[in-house]
């Protein structure tokens, strides 16, 4: 079985200094049909004009994940954090029992254009925890490359639940297969360009669930960046 999710059908806000689009019920965006895809909670194609952001605010056990496309996001939380993430770069914060932070767009020129993903933890009460990495174009060029695990396998940064997120840049007969999903679920979100997931043709902003679908197969790339999640059914 499988969704799709087309960009144009997600809720919209646009507040001037923050343009965002939503995949599932965010905010102000309520859609019963499109509260989430099992753990998956949140994915909040955001843009976020100079000099702006979001001030301190608080979480609690959500695993949070920042993917920069461009520009760079500022980053400052009460664990002491503090830096600035760019294409390219990939964040994890655990809020686990609870902290603060902002995030803000620090160039006084250009957008910051990311995606903000939720995925629900395993369990409450984790302790709160933050990691960044660099995840550079060669390695995702052509293929899926691990970002995210429970387990921190293959360099990946670590999640307190049973997820694999997986990044790739795909363009003319470059193409890539993950295997083994028949009692998985997985998500693919076009970032930018498109591409052809299980013989779907998904434009930016696009997305395809799957549910029972043994294998995943991607081709036809058109300067494309995605990212996919395998997650527990």
């Amino acid at each position: 079985m499988q969704i799709v999710r087309r960009s144009k059908e997600r809720g919209m806000a646009d507040h001037g200094w923050l343009r965002s689009a939503h995949t599932f019920s965010f905010a102000g965006y309520h859609d019963p049909a499109w509260m989430q895809f099992g753990v998956l909670r949140v994915i909040n194609e955001d843009r976020i004009a100079p000099g702006e952001g979001f001030g301190t605010h608080g979480h609690r056990d959500m695993e949070i994940i920042s993917y920069v496309l461009e520009g760079a996001l500022a980053h400052r939380d009460s664990m002491g954090n503090g830096s600035a993430i760019r294409p390219g770069d990939v964040q994890r914060m655990s809020a686990g029992t609870g902290l603060t932070h902002s995030e803000y767009n620090e160039s006084s020129q250009g957008w910051t254009h990311f995606l903000q993903i939720w995925i629900l933890p395993d369990r409450q009460g984790h302790p709160p925890s933050y990691e960044e990495r660099h995840f550079g174009s060669a390695r995702k060029r052509g293929r899926l490359a691990l970002l995210i695990s429970p387990d921190g396998r293959h360099d990946s940064l670590l999640i307190h639940q049973d997820a694999l997120v997986y990044a790739g840049l795909f363009d003319g007969t470059e193409s890539a297969t993950l295997e083994g999903l028949a009692d998985r679920r997985v998500w693919v979100q076009v970032a930018r360009g498109q591409v052809r997931a299980n013989g779907s043709m998904l434009a930016q902003g696009d997305a395809i669930g799957l549910l029972s679908t043994p294998t995943l197969h991607i081709s036809h790339g058109e300067d494309a960046e995605i990212l996919v999640f395998n997650l527990p059914s």
